[in-house]
C-alpha cells in the first residue's frame, strides 16, 4: 500500500509554491524556518467532515499560535473556493490551491478507497523535518488534536 514516494516521519518536507484564498503565492520554505508548520490536505472545500476538520482547526488556532505553528489547509478547490470558505467559516490560516494536485501527488497523499481525496495532517519543524504523519479520512477532529499533541511532544509550548 505504502509508495516510496509517500512523505513518512524522518522526511524532509518537499517544497512547493501554491496560491493561497487571497491568490498569493506561498512557499512552504518560507513558512519553515519561522515557524513549526501543520500542513493538513483534505478533499473538498464546503463539504461536511472538512467543514467540520477546518473549524477544528478554527477552534484550535490559538493554541497552535501560542506553539509557535502555523496552519496550512491544501486542496484541489479554486483560490475562490478557498476565499468564500475562509471567510464562511472565519478561518485565520492559510487555504492553499492545489488545483492539478501536483502537491498532493508530491506527498504520497492516497486517494481513499481510490475516490476521495486523502485527508492527511503533517507537522513540519523548523529544519523542514515531518515530525509527525496522521491520516485518517473519517476521524475529522482528530487531526488538530494530534497536531496539538506532537507540538507539546517537540516541546513548542512558546513559554
Amino acid at each position: 500500500m505504502s509508495k516510496a514516494t509517500k512523505v513518512s516521519v524522518g522526511d524532509v518536507a518537499p517544497d512547493f509554491t501554491l496560491p493561497d484564498q487571497s491568490g498569493v503565492p506561498v512557499r512552504l520554505g518560507d513558512l519553515v524556518g519561522r515557524k513549526t508548520v501543520v500542513l493538513y490536505f483534505y478533499p473538498k472545500d464546503e463539504t461536511p467532515g472538512c467543514t467540520i476538520e477546518a473549524r477544528a482547526f478554527r477552534d484550535s488556532y490559538e493554541q497552535f499560535s501560542a506553539k509557535d505553528a502555523e496552519v496550512v489547509g491544501v486542496s484541489s478547490d479554486s483560490v475562490r473556493s478557498h476565499r468564500s470558505f475562509a471567510r464562511r467559516y472565519n478561518l485565520p490560516f492559510l487555504l492553499l490551491s492545489d488545483r492539478d494536485g501536483a502537491v498532493r501527488r508530491l506527498y504520497g497523499v492516497e486517494k481513499t478507497l481510490g475516490l476521495l481525496p486523502g485527508r492527511v495532517t503533517y507537522v513540519i519543524d523548523q529544519t523542514g523535518v515531518v515530525r509527525h504523519v496522521y491520516s485518517s479520512q473519517l476521524r475529522v477532529t482528530r487531526h488538530p488534536r494530534e497536531a496539538l499533541m506532537m507540538l507539546s511532544a517537540l516541546g513548542g509550548d512558546g513559554a
